[in-house]
């Protein structure tokens, strides 16, 4: 697609931008990330996005609503030492709760506006109200049913995949977040009606510890779990060039009818984890080649810990949805300060070792066609044909 092509396409996409300001206010009191929400959504605005989107007000989800994923149980403890931020109770550790999901007074309403604002999300794209819905403050997708993991308290990508459901026969999860997108892919590992596809870090003693490309679901979902293991330093070109070769393959094999995307910045060159060396825009040619497809699309937030280059990340994606070029000099606003000593737009990679060698990255191609292939393989001919991939 050329540039000019890809311009007129992207001023035809209806956007929906999830936003109230006690939405953000609220989000802001997550430990982990203190005013992330905050300076995201201030980028976007002093950038001048803001009128070419479709500003929706999300909602609260109901406690019913996020027990279409989670147990009553986890809920009902959740809401119980979150009216007085009780750290003492012995049943917390039970439910994840504690050093990397520390219980906080408002925890749960919390949770239940991250998973009501996603869930928002998912319903303008089923009354096509948009094209593309997003969700920057969600993504947090290692939340188990019972159980926080990994400062995720509620599941808001489960929630929305199952919302998208209701209309829509095939969902595809797509996880480029540095962490492996555990959480989502356990909740639909005995199905087929959501693949589930993660790139992510994966080493010895690494978070989550799980992701291996051997990992493919379970029951009738097996073969519609794809995992990309990737090692430190991998930068723009050689993730688009697997992230595409991966692509291309899920969709011809699965056929989504809608896709919710989690974008964690956490891939960031610069960012605390220290590990993958990307910028803004080799996630954003992942995004486009998702974005071709022309299918309802929900985009959600995740990782991200150092926070300006989280902004410079998801502001210049969303820029990206709607086709339009920023300037590389920040604009002034409520947090210019924290921009500097640059004050640029750009985020420059490191001169950290890429580990990804192109025979790995090849060998890595070949395994999941050879997945591919042998889930739809039906005859003795068939596998052999798919077991000859040199």
């Amino acid at each position: 697609m050329s540039a000019r092509e890809h311009s007129d396409e992207s001023s035809k996409r209806r956007v929906a931008y999830i936003y109230s300001p006690e939405y953000i206010e609220t989000c802001d009191t997550l430990s982990k990330v203190p005013n992330r929400a905050s300076m995201v959504h201030s980028l976007i605005e002093a950038y001048g996005l803001l009128p070419h989107m479709s500003v929706v007000k999300p909602r609260v989800a109901t406690m019913e609503e996020m027990a279409m994923f989670h147990t009553d149980s986890y809920l009902e403890h959740l809401h119980k030492i979150s009216q007085d931020g009780d750290n003492d109770d012995p049943q917390s550790a039970d439910y994840g709760l504690g050093y990397d999901c520390p219980v906080v007074e408002g925890i749960f309403d919390y949770a239940a506006a991250v998973g009501g604002a996603t869930l928002t999300a998912a319903e303008c794209l089923l009354d096509q109200k948009c094209d593309v819905a997003i969700n920057w403050a969600g993504g947090w997708h290692h939340a188990k049913k019972d159980e926080a993991s990994g400062f995720c308290y509620v599941n808001d990508a489960v929630l929305g995949i199952l919302k998208l459901r209701e209309k829509h026969e095939r969902v595809l999860y797509v996880d480029v977040d540095l962490h492996h997108g555990d959480g989502v892919e356990e909740a639909f590992s005995f199905t087929s009606k959501v693949m589930t596809v993660s790139l992510h870090k994966f080493s010895p003693g690494f978070f989550p510890g799980t992701g291996d490309v051997c990992d493919t679901g379970l029951g009738k979902g097996r073969w519609y779990a794809v995992n990309i293991p990737l090692e430190d330093g991998i930068q723009d070109d050689r993730y688009f060039q697997v992230f595409t070769s991966v692509m291309q393959e899920v969709r011809s094999q699965f056929n989504p009818e809608a896709v919710l995307m989690q974008l964690g910045a956490d891939t960031m060159a610069g960012d605390p984890m220290c590990s993958f060396n990307m910028t803004p825009v080799g996630v954003a040619k992942c995004l486009l080649n998702v974005l071709q497809w022309q299918l309802p699309t929900l985009l959600l937030g995740g990782g991200g810990y150092n926070l300006a280059n989280t902004a410079r990340c998801w502001t210049f994606l969303t820029a990206t949805v709607l086709g339009k070029t920023l300037s590389s000099e920040i604009p002034d606003h409520e947090f210019f300060t924290e921009y500097g000593p640059d004050y640029s737009l750009e985020i420059s990679p490191s001169c950290r070792p890429d580990r990804n060698d192109r025979v790995r990255c090849l060998t890595l191609k070949h395994t999941l066609l050879l997945l591919a292939g042998l889930a739809k393989a039906s005859s003795v001919t068939q596998m052999r044909r798919v077991l000859y991939i040199r």
